[in-house]
């Protein structure tokens, strides 16, 4: 399903603040390199999310889903120096890719990059969370809630993307265990009476929550 028009997208990258030259590098390289390139959020959502992080000023930022580095590299810009991000990469080659576009960055000492399965590793992290962006798999989305929420600040941010997936969020019966996924969560979002949420209709979805 096409949910964005085209040409809507189109100009709103056009009057929209343009990537750095790191990131334009990643963007390139990951639509050159990876099948999976839509994944990566791109200059219109990945200003959004450095936008956030500047409005938020987080100290402790974390990642739940890596790729290539394009999504954190946004998310640290509004980090203040004693800042830190941690992100999580299941997929080993992905997360070498992006440690190596980290080293790279003004960053480096800030992003701290995990390789491995993220329910195993975030009851690790002892943090307080300012900012938590979600982007993994899909099917366990109210699993990484559920683990992240009562590490979040109060008045703490999560942001989850690709609330709906295509499109399939939006049908009765998804086809796929990732829509199937987001419409659970979704609902389950829906239902809960201890947080603000707001969903976003940029690109494949994006949703705010503030913990009360």
């Amino acid at each position: 399903m096409e949910l964005i028009n085209a040409d809507v997208q189109a100009y709103a990258e056009k009057f929209s603040s343009e990537e750095d030259e790191l990131l334009k590098e990643i963007n390139a390289w990951t639509s050159a390199n990876r099948r999976e390139h839509h994944m990566l959020s791109g200059q219109l959502q990945g200003q959004f999310l450095e936008m956030i992080s500047w409005m938020i000023r987080p100290r402790r930022v974390l990642e739940i889903g890596t790729f290539t580095g394009y999504s954190a590299l946004c998310l640290a810009k509004g980090m203040p120096v004693d800042g830190q991000l941690h992100t999580i990469e299941l997929r080993s080659d992905d997360a070498s890719v992006a440690r190596d576009y980290f080293d790279r960055s003004s960053f480096a000492k800030q992003i701290i990059l995990h390789t491995g399965n993220a329910l195993s590793i975030i009851p690790e992290l002892d943090e307080t969370w300012d900012l938590v962006f979600i982007d993994a798999d899909k099917p366990a989305y109210i699993e990484y809630f559920n683990l992240v929420l009562p590490k979040v600040r109060q008045n703490g941010f999560i942001l989850a993307d690709n609330i709906f997936f295509h499109g399939a969020a939006l049908e009765d019966k998804p086809g796929n265990k990732s829509g199937i996924g987001i419409k659970k969560f979704n609902e389950y979002i829906k239902g809960r009476k201890d947080i603000e949420k707001v969903i976003v209709t940029l690109r494949d979805g994006l949703l705010l929550v503030r913990k009360l």
